[in-house]
């Protein structure tokens, strides 16, 4: 069983305790305490050692409503070629193991571990809000991001449809977006996007980890097979959509010699932009990467944590501003080299898309009233 414990101080990122059933299909079978919660919880024998737990109900996955005051989040950082996101959900069912936005789940007094795969919140009414936000007289036109953090059309997009709503604001008002994901369900939209890709308004990029099927189902159980992201960046590309690849993360000693394969796959499917980013371990990730390092690849755990460190300045993370996506030191470097002599041989470019912010009128302003002219 659980117990709580309380504490004056914040919980370390390494405090963690095993759920008692085992997590299948899901990136971790952990739930690490929010780093800002007043207790920590431990496990212990209280002798009962129920025979069902270990076998027991794969953990559902709860929707939970996220009332916004704004939807646009502005940013400055000099690492990302945006200044403005938009994410519909926070959590992400995808589960991948790896993902910088796990951390964030603390903010809620929820665990980046298991809760951030399990316990989801989405913004039913980002539409209307995003509109008002539009269609203020002090708005400036620039693109956004769309789902950054964390996926816009993860699984639970089929039922609540809330990306799609997102992108016809955005239609309605001709403004650029910048999408990155590694759903299949964005062929879904096809027709929206390619009518902003008309009017060069957009840009789709697909996140490929690997291309081995086993890999990638046990870094991201619940995200589309590597095939079929290949096969939605082409579906994407045959719409006129404007598409690129995205090798996302390195991680060194455990993917990073797929580098040429993934985007010489993605460039035989249609895409037309190359980019990758080194694995990052923020706060609560990396515990959770070295538990799954432990559970999946035991025989290069220690190897793969060494690389890590080489490329990060002997740490394990490195969040400076110009280091923390590329890494440095000499195998950095060489990710790098690798990378433009692809885009060389390929002609391929940079994931820095021009999109067109003159076609951008304001949307209708939310409510009964009608426009006087």
């Amino acid at each position: 069983m659980t117990v709580y414990k309380n504490s004056s101080t914040p919980n370390p990122p390494e405090a963690a305790v095993k759920v008692a059933f085992l997590a299948r299909g899901r990136g971790t079978a952990s739930r690490p305490d929010g780093r800002y919660l007043a207790h920590r919880r431990e496990t212990f024998d209280d002798g009962w050692n129920d025979a069902g737990d270990e076998d027991g109900p794969r953990p559902e996955t709860q929707l939970l409503v996220d009332r916004a005051r704004s939807v646009i989040s502005y940013n400055a950082s000099p690492d990302v070629p945006f200044d403005r996101s938009i994410n519909p959900y926070r959590g992400c069912e995808h589960g991948c193991i790896y993902c910088f936005a796990r951390p964030s789940h603390a903010w809620l007094d929820l665990s980046p571990g298991l809760d951030f795969e399990t316990r989801l919140f989405w913004k039913p009414d980002a539409p209307t809000v995003l509109r008002t936000e539009l269609a203020a007289a002090s708005y400036r036109c620039a693109p956004i991001a769309l789902g950054m953090n964390t996926d816009a059309w993860q699984p639970v997009e089929r039922h609540t449809r809330l990306t799609r709503q997102i992108l016809e604001v955005l239609l309605e008002s001709r403004h650029p977006v910048s999408v990155i994901t590694k759903s299949a369900l964005i062929e879904r939209d096809i027709d929206l996007l390619a009518a902003l890709a008309r009017d060069g308004l957009v840009e789709v990029t697909v996140s490929i980890t690997t291309l081995d099927d086993a890999l990638a189902r046990r870094l991201e159980p619940r995200a589309a097979r590597p095939a079929r992201r290949l096969q939605t960046l082409r579906r994407l590309h045959e719409a006129g959509i404007p598409v690129g690849v995205l090798c996302a993360p390195l991680i060194p000693a455990l993917n990073d010699h797929e580098l040429e394969a993934v985007v010489e796959a993605a460039h035989a499917a249609g895409a037309r932009s190359a980019a990758y980013v080194v694995l990052r371990l923020p706060m609560e990730v990396r515990p959770l990467f070295e538990d799954w390092l432990a559970t999946h690849a035991p025989d290069r755990a220690a190897h793969v944590m060494s690389r890590i460190a080489q490329v990060r300045g002997g740490r394990a993370n490195d969040a400076r501003f110009g280091h923390r996506m590329r890494g440095e030191g000499v195998f950095a470097e060489l990710y790098s080299q690798r990378l433009r002599r692809l885009q060389a041989r390929l002609g391929m470019g940079r994931m820095r898309p021009s999109l067109n912010t003159t076609r951008f009128r304001p949307p209708a302003a939310a409510g009964p009233q009608l426009a006087l002219f």
